[in-house]
């Protein structure tokens, strides 16, 4: 349709660009799968063919989806813990009570749980950047079980001599034993040991997240919650509560890890807070 016969020798930037404007007006396509297109396009050009055409196209840019994140009650949170048990309901209340990430829950260490402090470090996060947030103090006596439940399986694999458990980035490689050490020892192991895929080593990993995204969906079904939700928006529902309790935009960017203040700012447009004081003329 753009190429007209053309080879891939003779293809210029203007007929990029009309491929491009064409996905954006006429497929209506969004945003990230026109420059998932604009990337393939320019790899080929730059790779294959040696033609650096980036600086000539001037496509017509797909209009970007605003889309605010779905937030429950605290009364439908509350329904959904009811609903969950053991280990995965404890994950999914630390999720809730301290704005994790669902990998930032499943890859935190004993040492990441400061209970005297009552605060959680978020190691690694989202731009490989820490971060300190809030610990619930509701759930400090849950979290001194777990501990004591990890520390069986962490005398076990000691006992059997297992591989230590993994160690981000080229740590391994600098502290050789430091994987065996309790404070490095994952809150949330597996019962079993596996195969790490890129060492080949046989040791024991946390609980994968499919775990607790099940149990999690269960308990929504469960307390009849009709709402398009999974344990991300317990993330969204941690940031909203905290904003319609009164804490400040800056704060709860912080407790989140958010870079930039606008992604923070997308919480205030669906906190159950009547800004303008309106009241529907129907209430009257």
């Amino acid at each position: 349709m753009f190429i007209k016969g053309k080879t891939p020798e003779e293809l210029r930037g203007k007929d990029i660009q009309a491929f491009l404007s064409y996905l954006a007006v006429e497929r209506k396509v969004s945003p990230s799968t026109q420059n998932q297109a604009l990337n393939a396009l320019v790899f080929f050009f730059k790779h294959v063919l040696n033609k650096n055409i980036e600086k000539k196209i001037s496509a017509v840019k797909a209009r970007p989806k605003v889309r605010l994140p779905v937030v429950l009650s605290q009364g439908e949170v509350q329904k959904i813990f009811r609903n969950m048990s053991g280990v995965t309901r404890l994950m999914a209340m630390l999720v809730y009570g301290c704005g994790l990430r669902l990998t930032e829950c499943l890859q935190l260490r004993i040492k990441d749980i400061d209970l005297e402090r009552g605060m959680v470090i978020v190691r690694s996060g989202k731009g490989n950047k820490d971060r300190r947030t809030v610990l619930p103090e509701t759930l400090k006596n849950d979290l001194i079980r777990q501990m004591n439940a990890a520390r069986v399986l962490y005398d076990e694999d000691r006992t059997n001599d297992v591989a230590g458990v993994e160690l981000p980035h080229a740590l391994e490689r600098k502290y050789p034993n430091a994987g065996k050490e309790w404070g490095w020892f994952w809150l949330f192991p597996s019962k079993t040991l596996s195969v790490d895929p890129r060492s080949g080593k046989i040791r024991r990993h946390h609980i994968h997240g499919a775990t607790l995204q099940k149990a999690f969906k269960k308990a929504v079904r469960t307390a009849n919650i009709a709402k398009q939700v999974s344990v991300h928006t317990l993330r969204h529902s941690f940031a909203t509560h905290l904003l319609e309790n009164g804490y400040d935009i800056r704060t709860i960017q912080e407790l989140l890890g958010h870079k930039n203040l606008q992604t923070t700012m997308i919480y205030t447009h669906v906190a159950e807070r009547n800004t303008l004081g309106v009241v529907s003329p129907l209430d009257r």
